[in-house]
């Protein structure tokens, strides 16, 4: 068919009734669009055939992963344009039932058909989640979520984490441009953790979601505490111990293969949680934080580190990204800060510190991408090219979310408070700002 592109972007122009923002380069060699913009690939027919089987998010997120579709030029500029068409259209946007309604989208949906070909529905990449029934955020079905997402191979994230292997937001004290690396930033976020927990040596340390044991072995070594380290993921474990082996650090860091609603060795004086209630689920969450307060000691502290979404006029209508839920975090919901913090107070703590730390995500994020890209072909031999695709685009999209303030990552510093009410904590806020 001659000049594909053009006839692709006109009909896909009349399709959501805007002009296309990107360029267009379509499996004959051909293109349209404006000359200086980064260029949508589509490498063939059948990413025409997800698109319109499946309108939407998970459709392009298909195509993406099976390597269907493609982008060139700067990621982060195609992405910000084509979020403002399928993520950001807002309550204006026209649904798919009223806009089938028009004319000329019946008759350009009729022009996508006939491009796309032979239409039966392509089978989803191998890497999208495949469904269970049953209840969400029961112990088994949380432990198959974890494995989906960290049990990739320990070799691909030592290429996107680095040296650190640390999953969450750093905290970038100096950026990259000041001579700031995302090692530094690492080790910096988990000494402020540290520092946040007051943890002295002979105090007991709970890390749930202890991922590759960096937090454990940064507690044990730094600041002489014993650590027990949490996760759903036996290569994270394996790795985890492996560390803390090398470390010499065996007599003061145990790392388990465990639920956090099975620990029951408490009390201990701390607990953190970096990145993990993310997976708890909102139905789940005011038990997470019940157990957590049950397994500390009066007056003991509990750092949780967590991903925010904004409110909504109307919270009923909050849905999972279909893109992370298929094929990042199954089953991970976030919620607003407000609710987090109310659900904690609920349980029985006392909250004495939000800070919010949105552009050091984005920072960490954008690192992330770049370690990636730079060991492109090594990732894809190591986790699969679908995989390795699924998560530069999870990453890069994420980093815009929060530089766009569409997300936002928070730690609360919450007390264990006694009935006297001490909570333990000196008079001047933030006094951890000021320890070297």
């Amino acid at each position: 068919m001659a000049d594909a592109a053009s006839r692709l972007q006109g009909l896909v122009e009349r399709l959501l009734g805007v002009p296309l923002p990107v360029r267009v380069r379509a499996w004959d060699g051909s293109e349209a669009g404006p000359p200086d913009a980064p260029a949508l690939l589509v490498r063939n027919r059948r990413a025409l055939r997800r698109l319109l089987w499946k309108p939407g998010e998970l459709g392009l997120a298909r195509a993406w992963v099976a390597g269907d579709l493609g982008i060139e030029g700067d990621l982060y500029a195609a992405l910000d344009l084509i979020s403002g068409l399928v993520w950001e259209r807002g309550e204006d946007a026209r649904t798919l039932r009223q806009a089938l309604a028009d004319p000329d989208v019946r008759a350009a949906v009729r022009g996508l058909v006939k491009m796309a070909g032979p239409f039966p529905p392509p089978p989803p990449p191998p890497e999208e989640v495949r469904r269970a029934r049953g209840h969400l955020h029961t112990k088994r079905s949380d432990r198959r979520a974890i494995s989906h997402h960290y049990d990739v191979g320990n070799s691909f994230y030592e290429i996107v984490l680095g040296p650190s292997m640390v999953y969450s937001c750093a905290y970038w004290e100096a950026p990259e441009a000041d001579g700031g690396t995302l090692e530094d930033a690492q080790r910096d976020k988990l000494d402020l953790v540290c520092r946040k927990l007051n943890l002295r040596p002979g105090q007991r340390l709970l890390d749930v979601g202890c991922g590759w044991g960096s937090m454990a072995v940064h507690a044990a070594r730094e600041y002489g505490v014993s650590v027990v380290g949490v996760t759903l993921s036996q290569e994270q474990a394996a790795y985890a111990r492996k560390r803390v082996a090398e470390e010499g650090l065996t007599d003061k860091v145990e790392i388990r293969v465990q639920d956090y609603r099975d620990v029951s060795d408490g009390p201990y004086d701390a607990i953190s949680s970096i990145g993990m209630a993310e997976h708890v689920g909102g139905e789940r969450y005011l038990e997470y934080a019940r157990s957590l307060h049950a397994l500390l000691a009066p007056g003991g502290r509990l750092l949780n580190h967590q991903i925010a979404r904004r409110p909504q006029r109307d919270e009923s209508a909050y849905s999972i990204d279909e893109f992370i839920d298929a094929y990042v975090f199954p089953d991970g919901e976030l919620a607003p800060i407000g609710t987090t913090v109310t659900l904690l107070e609920r349980a029985g703590f006392e909250v004495r510190d939000v800070e919010a730390l949105r552009e050091h995500y984005a920072l960490t994020l954008r690192r992330w991408v770049a370690n990636l890209e730079g060991q492109w072909e090594r990732a894809q031999r190591l986790a699969g090219a679908g995989r390795a695709r699924v998560w530069r685009l999870y990453m890069a999209a994420s980093a815009l979310a929060f530089e766009r303030n569409r997300i936002g990552v928070n730690q609360v510093l919450v007390v264990r408070t006694p009935e006297e009410g001490a909570s333990g904590l000196p008079l001047r806020a933030r006094a951890w700002d000021q320890a070297s």
